[in-house]
């Protein structure tokens, strides 16, 4: 099936980011003829990251190439990959000689920055735009079935994980992706790995331990910990991360989950560094180019909906739907399930909170929870978590990522936590309040630079005293002036009696001005999923195993996880550590 499937998809690539073929060459169809004045123009227009320039070369008749020669898109998002924007819609509008070529799905900002440079292009050198963005025929979408050992759903770190484990132990395995890239959340988070006992740490003259790690981990998330699981992954996070190394991943630095806790075991990737996003790339691509050297296959844009279970009750295989309507059957002796979470889920993210409707996210939105629904429809085992990982962040000056640990206050004026923990802390403490916002009160004497930054600001509202400002944001006036005023005795006091934040970090909230920073919930990790063991099996509702049928990363999260997220690293490092148990164990029908 590989030979057939790798022949399959370099064609369609060839005209097409899918691997279903979606669109057709103009060798298909009548096209209208085209006029340019020949040449080669330049046009820059805004991108992701920062303005990206384009130079678009034609013939009197014909688009005959396109270089992308300064972009800041992200990496393993906007390029980096066969599959991703920079390297295919170029291609895809000259193959076709038209601007209806297919988007990326998992990169569509990227895909519409391109063709709206390539159509200014068109414009200079007078070409017809509209013409050229004509609808182009399609082939008939057709159905495919494919048969082999191992199929994994989702090309996410836990997915690529599986399927290079699965490979590696001489299976024939296919990924399922519904986007167009692969990669997932992990490519758009900051791009850090969580272990311990590592080379970088010993260079920085770090101390830890498994034992430490566990302890901390377990600490965060309580009793909803499956100390079997964490205790496996723990004890095996360097091999984890050696794993990753050796496979490319280039880690720079390490650095502490928050300054406020004594131990460094956060890993950064080349580029990365403190609260960034967009450096998974650099954990993805690697990941990405081992699977095509262990000879694996994958097919883009399908989404699985369905789990094929034979008369005994096994897992006997998946089935999707393509973009184009058309179906997907894969028969496989084993399926694993790696589809992420469902952040993008707004009907199952509702039992969470009231800023349902309000929060921000910044996961696929294809992560909706695919991977669970199948399972539970089969009889897998599902554990509901009281609670999702939640910041609240202002989308102006970007309070709220950082360690400003000034007053944070809900929207309905109360002090829920000691501000200078680790964000996640905070902001699971202003969720449990159901707070559709939160502030930030500040004067001119914090010493933070954003808070400063935010303050400069014409959107963010002040007033001269905490009353006036109540009011301007819809606050009860007396509520936010005792919080404030016990605040301001506390930090007089030197002693945070109500939440124990350090006296360093307790500064008054005095002045001849006072402003009130918004916050706004932004969810990204998701802990209720599917209940699996050790050995990464789904379990039914009597904790048997059901046959053939695995699951790892943020779809089956429970067990390792509490109601705060313990830490920058843990979801790549634990979905890539039970996604390599799973692949081996589907590979083997273990």
């Amino acid at each position: 099936m590989k030979k057939a499937l790798a022949l399959l998809l370099s064609c369609a690539l060839a005209v097409s980011v899918t691997a279903c073929g979606s669109t057709s060459s103009s060798s298909n169809q009548e096209t209208t003829a085209m006029s340019y004045t020949p040449g080669t123009y330049t046009v820059t227009t805004p991108g992701m990251k920062g303005d990206m320039t384009v130079d678009v070369t034609f013939s009197e008749d014909a688009i005959t190439d396109i270089k992308v020669v300064d972009q800041h898109e992200t990496y393993g998002i906007g390029y980096g990959m066969e599959t991703t924007p920079i390297e295919v819609i170029p291609a895809q509008i000259i193959e076709n000689q038209s601007l209806d070529v297919d988007m990326v799905t998992g990169a569509t900002l990227t895909s519409t920055f391109l063709k709206n440079a390539v159509s200014q292009a068109v414009e200079q050198a007078g070409g017809n735009v509209e013409a050229l963005n004509a609808e182009r025929t399609r082939p008939e979408a057709k159905d495919e079935t494919y048969d082999v050992d191992v199929v994994v759903v989702g090309g996410g770190v836990a997915g690529l994980s599986s399927a290079i484990e699965a490979a590696e132990s001489g299976a024939d395995v296919l990924i399922l992706e519904k986007q167009g890239i692969v990669g997932g959340a992990t490519t758009r988070s900051g791009g850090k790995v969580m272990a311990n006992g590592t080379d970088v740490q010993k260079a920085a003259g770090i101390e830890d331990s498994n034992e430490l790690m566990f302890d901390y981990l377990k600490g965060i998330g309580g009793d909803m910990i499956n100390d079997a699981k964490l205790h496996l992954f723990v004890d095996h996070s360097l091999e984890t991360y050696n794993w990753m190394v050796d496979m490319g991943v280039k880690i720079q630095d390490v650095e502490p989950i928050h300054s406020s806790l004594p131990i460094w075991r956060v890993h950064n990737v080349e580029g990365g560094g403190g609260m960034t996003d967009g450096h998974g790339g650099k954990i993805v691509i690697p990941m990405m180019e081992k699977y095509k050297a262990v000879d694996g296959d994958i097919v883009y844009n399908v989404t699985a909906n369905e789990l094929i279970v034979n008369d005994n009750k096994e897992i006997v295989g998946v089935k999707g739907v393509k973009a184009d309507g058309s179906k997907v059957t894969v028969n496989a002796k084993s399926v694993v399930l790696a589809t992420g979470g469902y952040a993008s889920n707004r009907e199952m993210m509702a039992p969470y909170a009231d800023f349902t409707d309000k929060y921000n996210t910044g996961v696929p939105t294809g992560n909706v929870g695919d991977g669970i629904v199948m399972a539970e429809a089969v009889g897998g085992q599902i554990f509901q978590n009281p609670s999702v990982q939640t910041v609240y962040v202002s989308y102006t000056c970007g309070v709220g990522i950082n360690e400003e640990s000034g007053l944070i206050v809900s929207e309905d004026g109360k002090r829920v936590a000691n501000e200078y923990s680790y964000q996640f802390h905070v902001g699971n403490e202003l969720a449990k309040e159901k707070s559709n916002v939160a502030y930030y009160i500040a004067t001119a004497n914090d010493p933070y630079p954003t808070v400063q930054y935010g303050m400069s600001l014409e959107s963010t509202d002040s007033a001269a005293t905490i009353e006036e400002l109540a009011e301007k944001i819809g606050m009860d006036a007396e509520v936010l002036k005792a919080t404030v005023d016990r605040y301001n005795e506390l930090c007089a006091k030197g002693n945070d009696e109500d939440f124990g934040k350090p006296a360093d970090k307790m500064i008054p909230v005095e002045g001849d001005k006072y402003f009130a920073l918004k916050l706004n919930p932004s969810v990204t990790v998701t802990y209720s999923g599917i209940v699996t063991d050790e050995g990464s099996h789904v379990l039914d509702a009597d904790n048997a195993p059901i046959k053939g049928l695995y699951a790892a990363g943020e779809t089956a999260f429970p067990g390792l996880f509490g109601t705060e997220y313990p830490g920058c690293g843990m979801a790549i490092s634990s979905g890539a550590f039970y996604g390599r148990i799973a692949g081996a164990n589907a590979a083997k029908g273990l």
